[in-house]
């Protein structure tokens, strides 16, 4: 059973959100700024709430470096009754959760702000969420309250096939696909032929949108300002490289470079073949508080959108490592192919084909992908695409 509603939460007279036990899937995100409190805080005032599930770096994101250790003591909040369930991170960087946590719970509420992109570590669980729950023929509802896509309705890149790792992220995805939260559940939940009642909720019925940008609290603590998201969808391509992609600093996804690359410090306007018609790009140097290359001195770039631009960010980051690749600066792309999850944009960051054919697969394949997320869209504004990637 699907629904697509367009009233708030707390005005639903669903059963189960009365008279039943509920589990939340939510991160900082998920603030009302009306009532100045967390989705959490409220379900458990009305005394449903059993179970609140968030990911590794904390609640509040108070653990940017993922470096779960013991469960943090949320006692401060008063949720007595309430259990905090962190979620697991694997090698690939993917959540996971154990198949127990949702038993004894009769409703999951999603609320949280996705990147979207096929790399975002909350919606590949949610996916597999939905196929606990499919396949287990769990008696549990879902609602999804409905959030606008960060990245707008851009679409950028090539659908995973299946079977490759789950590094590259989720299946059937392009890298930046363009549909809200919601949108997207509604594709997962068709293409698994679930039947467990899925209610999406519209985002412009959320009272947080008269007041917060999408942006405004940090979906993710390394996806922290207005422009991240801009670039997260290509810069995340480089976790598959030995490059930094600015993890560890103040501009995540904004910034890349390596201690091996100060010679494009010293070439200046010569450094050119990493530019981009979208954005500026400014020769820096920074140095990673953790993750890649920590505490060691990284040359290389920071991306600055041009204002008005339209900025293909995959296209822009396959081109980047191009050019390191031709100019045999070192770069190590042994893991890059795991993260790519497509073999013709392996073979054109390696030298093996030439720019043309690699746009050529690229627009095809965002084309056929607007074709087929129309069927799950839930708002008038329509998927574009960046039609002409600019050297």
């Amino acid at each position: 059973m699907f629904s697509f509603r367009t009233t708030p939460l707390d005005r639903q007279e669903d059963l189960v959100l009365r008279k039943g036990s509920l589990a939340v899937l939510c991160n900082q995100s998920a603030w009302d700024p009306e009532r100045q409190e967390y989705l959490f805080e409220a379900l458990y005032r009305n005394g449903r709430l059993r179970k609140v599930l968030f990911p590794a770096d904390g609640i509040f994101g108070e653990n940017p470096d993922n470096s779960f250790g013991e469960l943090p003591v949320y006692a401060s909040l008063g949720l007595d009754d309430c259990q905090f369930v962190p979620l697991h991170t694997g090698p690939s960087g993917r959540l996971s959760m154990d198949a127990d946590v949702l038993e004894d719970v009769d409703a999951i509420i999603v609320d949280y702000q996705d990147t979207g992109s096929r790399y975002d570590s909350m919606t590949a669980l949610l996916y597999d969420i939905f196929q606990l729950i499919h396949h287990g023929e769990l008696p549990l509802s879902v609602y999804i309250l409905d959030r606008e896509n960060i990245c707008g309705r851009w679409v950028e890149g090539t659908t995973l096939c299946p079977g490759s790792s789950e590094a590259a992220g989720i299946e059937g995805i392009p890298q930046r696909h363009g549909l809200t939260l919601g949108e997207l559940s509604n594709l997962f939940y068709s293409e698994i032929g679930a039947k467990f009642p899925l209610h999406i909720i519209s985002y412009m019925v959320r009272p947080a949108a008269q007041y917060l940008m999408p942006w405004s609290i940090p979906p993710r603590q390394d996806v922290p300002g207005l422009f991240t998201s801009n670039f997260y969808c290509g810069m995340v391509l480089l976790s598959g490289t030995d490059l930094s992609f600015g993890e560890g600093t103040v501009r995540p996804y904004e910034l890349f470079g390596a201690p091996y690359m100060e010679r494009y410090l010293r070439e200046g306007e010569d450094a050119g073949g990493f530019s981009d018609s979208g954005v500026f790009m400014r020769r820096t140097v920074f140095t990673p508080r953790f993750g890649r290359w920590k505490d060691r001195l990284c040359f290389g770039f920071q991306m600055l959108p041009r204002p008005g631009a339209p900025y293909h960010s995959v296209a822009h980051a396959l081109r980047i490592m191009r050019r390191l690749s031709d100019d045999g600066a070192g770069t190590d792309f042994s893991r890059l192919p795991a993260v790519l999850g497509d073999e013709v944009m392996s073979a054109y960051v390696t030298g093996s084909i030439a720019w043309n054919d690699l746009f050529e697969h690229i627009k095809l394949e965002e084309q056929k992908w607007i074709r087929k997320a129309r069927r799950y869209m839930l708002y008038d504004e329509q998927l574009v695409r960046v039609k002409n990637p600019g050297f």
